[in-house]
């Protein structure tokens, strides 16, 4: 696997771990900032399902849970060829600090330069929607609501 086709992002949130933790874990919880269905059972060999624009599902297998510290999860997408469910690998970590969350996530897996840009615009965006309402404030309408990703 080549460096250039993995993603990594850190993110700081406004939150502490737990609160982060519960906003990437709970369905409820994940529906504030992404996605307009989740089915998550957050635990080894459980299902990652996130219909993320409400046209766009996408479909993984928790591998790795330590409760408000890190996440893996396999990743893909429903009808995709090119990223198929659980083709590549989300990791996520969440390191305490003393005003909130550093988030670093690496997605790995992925096929092409391209798709790796267009993952990486996707985090950059639903990233930020989580960050803020982590700090308790309402992001907004999501701009990728009912998107394919076939635009």
């Amino acid at each position: 696997m080549q460096e250039a086709l993995i993603v990594r992002r850190e993110t700081h949130i406004p939150a502490p771990p737990a609160a982060v933790f519960a906003l990437l874990t709970d369905p409820d919880k994940i529906l504030r900032w992404m996605g307009t269905e989740a089915q998550i059972d957050a635990q080894p060999g459980g299902l990652y399902l996130v219909n993320v624009t409400g046209a766009r599902c996408a479909r993984g297998t928790f591998r790795e849970v330590v409760p408000v510290h890190r996440l893996a999860y396999s990743f893909g997408w429903d009808d995709s060829e090119e990223v198929p469910p659980g083709s590549s690998l989300i990791e996520i970590d969440l390191l305490e600090e003393p005003d909130g969350t550093l988030l670093r996530m690496t997605h790995s897996g992925l096929p092409t330069a391209e798709q790796c840009a267009s993952h990486a615009d996707g985090w950059a965006h639903y990233l930020g929607r989580l960050a803020v309402v982590a700090a308790g404030r309402d992001p907004g309408p999501d701009a990728r609501r009912g998107r394919t990703g076939r635009e």
